[in-house]
């Protein structure tokens, strides 16, 4: 979409660190605006966003935990009534047993109960075909509701059947619920989903490293006296002090002292590099020995370590070639899956097999 806008001479999108870089004469606006009318959100990237995103992926992997955790739960207990006195030989209680209507309606609850759970693939699937480009939650979701939607009919055949006292029906309509498979696909999707976003994790964990090396606390002279501030609160021509062990807060140029600073965070270099007036310092090295005056010539994205943030990051947001033929392919996948899983329904339909084979076998397309 983004590529599309005037101006725009090039575009690159990393849904790894959730970030796109665009190059051209295109107004911000007008970028913003066109991701947004596609179905997502965007706003310029600046540190403190790259802090926040960059922790959001813990936290959604704490989020999709409590999901599945309450998915398998409700999928236990499913199983058990779907295919439990099958596989295991266990018994039905109360009134469920002999009681294929009450059986379908446990089912059919607990089914939709994982259903409300995963919603995100319905909200996500529904949204992406609004805006023209279905995705993987589309498949995913059209899956799990077929099976929920065809098994809701049988449902209901099976109490008119009962209604009728036609035991035969009823017996052989019992076999024809797929209420755990609609909830099984959202559960493994889900699974699927938590390894991705803690791969997502470790893959921008180089990113984090280096964010936290810098200092959160700079001790600056004002008004003749040592005062301890916030190292966002820093300006240039500020003059800090660094006694020994302490981080530099911001890029510098030493004023007054002499010392050795460690800057092996940035250059790799394990001897400390020696600091005398005139010499530069640079921001989340540490100040081993001497004590030292510096005036700020660098704060906040002018910093090296800023810098070096910026360029691992715009590593990482730079797409191999092979990845923009992947793109081409994924722009008409969906859609030609779709049609394969419809073509196949049909195909076993005419081969004369049932309606629950068939739709299983176009399920299987969709998700597989």
């Amino acid at each position: 979409v983004v590529s599309s806008l005037e101006g725009v001479e090039k575009c690159s999108v990393n849904l790894l660190t959730n970030s796109m870089i665009v190059e051209g004469s295109a107004k911000e606006d007008d970028i913003i605006k066109a991701v947004t009318d596609a179905g997502y959100g965007a706003s310029k990237e600046n540190s403190e966003k790259k802090s926040r995103k960059d922790s959001s992926s813990d936290s959604e992997v704490g989020a999709i935990i409590k999901r599945i955790t309450l998915s398998v739960f409700f999928l236990i207990m499913l199983m058990y009534f779907s295919m439990g006195h099958m596989l295991f030989g266990i018994e039905y209680f109360g009134i469920f047993r002999d009681n294929p209507l009450a059986i379908g309606m446990i089912q059919m609850i607990l089914s939709a109960i994982v259903m409300i759970i995963n919603r995100k693939f319905f909200i996500s699937g529904y949204e992406s075909v609004l805006h023209r480009a279905p995705n993987m939650d589309t498949l995913v979701a059209m899956g799990s509701f077929t099976a929920f939607f065809y098994s809701t009919c049988i449902l209901f055949l099976l109490a008119d059947a009962v209604n009728k006292e036609d035991m035969v029906l009823v017996n052989s309509l019992s076999h024809e619920f797929y209420f755990e498979s609609a909830a099984m696909i959202l559960t493994l999707i889900s699974v699927g989903k938590m390894l991705e976003v803690y791969s997502k994790g470790k893959t921008t964990d180089a990113i984090k490293k280096l964010m936290d090396l810098a200092p959160k606390t700079a001790t600056v002279i004002r008004d003749g006296k040592e005062v301890l501030i916030s190292a966002d609160q820093l300006v240039l021509g500020d003059i800090f002090v660094l006694t020994p062990g302490k981080s530099v807060p911001a890029d510098g140029v030493v004023e007054e002292g002499s010392s050795t600073v460690d800057e092996s965070a940035l250059t790799g270099e394990s001897i400390p590099a020696d600091k005398i007036v005139g010499d530069k310092v640079w921001q989340a090295t540490i100040n081993k020995s001497g004590y030292l005056r510096c005036k700020v010539t660098g704060i906040g994205e002018d910093t090296t370590l800023s810098k070096i943030i910026q360029r691992v990051s715009d590593a990482a947001s730079t797409k191999a070639p092979i990845s923009r033929v992947a793109d081409k392919v994924s722009g008409i996948f969906v859609p030609v899956v779709i049609a394969i899983a419809f073509i196949t329904t049909i195909v076993w339909l005419l081969l004369g097999k049932t309606i629950g084979f068939s739709l299983a076998r176009g399920i299987c397309v969709l998700v597989i």
